[in-house]
């Protein structure tokens, strides 16, 4: 789940399945009952047909909550200026980070850094299309050192400077959840 409709869509399931819950938020939720192997299927076949995964392997669990964390960081959160992702990261998911990016780069074949950068340009492309801030105020906004380092970042990333994307009659932004990373 990446968005708080997911959330909502989600928490309509659980509801029609008569199914408690105990947590949700972005990128997963627990209840308290016992679930059948049977009814466990269904739920993840119907998931499956709204778009969604159910991910029961620990390990996997940990890359989408690494991915939630890194989306929420950048949609819904200051970045802050001095923020060290890897510190971040132990402390939000409460793992060393050498076992997390292990982790992620098997599981995803990039890099958390990567991942994490080419959301910050998803989001970039959101604030250019928006057309309310100029390229200086995002790069302020996104706690980017310069303009230039945003711009030269964006190209790498994009093939695009912004400029060039923001006139772009192509100018479409990719769904968050399928954001993996650049080359």
């Amino acid at each position: 789940m990446v968005c708080n409709r997911c959330i909502m869509v989600v928490e309509e399931q659980m509801n029609k399945w008569a199914l408690p819950i105990s947590h949700i938020a972005l990128g997963e939720v627990t209840t308290s009952a016992s679930i059948s192997p049977d009814l466990l299927e269904t739920i993840r076949k119907e998931l499956d047909m709204l778009g969604f995964e159910l991910i029961d392997n620990k390990r996997l669990q940990t890359v989408e909550r690494i991915k939630t964390a890194i989306i929420d960081l950048i949609y819904q959160k200051d970045l802050g200026q001095k923020l060290n992702l890897s510190t971040w990261l132990e402390k939000e998911l409460h793992q060393d980070y050498a076992h997390l990016s292990a982790w992620f780069s098997e599981v995803e074949a990039t890099t958390i850094e990567k991942f994490f950068i080419a959301q910050k340009i998803e989001r970039v492309k959101e604030l250019l299309q928006y057309d309310e801030l100029t390229l200086s105020q995002i790069a302020d906004q996104m706690h980017y050192s310069s303009v230039a380092y945003l711009s030269n970042q964006f190209k790498k990333v994009t093939g695009l400077s912004p400029s060039q994307f923001k006139q772009s009659t192509e100018n479409t932004r990719m769904p968050l959840d399928a954001v993996k990373s650049y080359k």
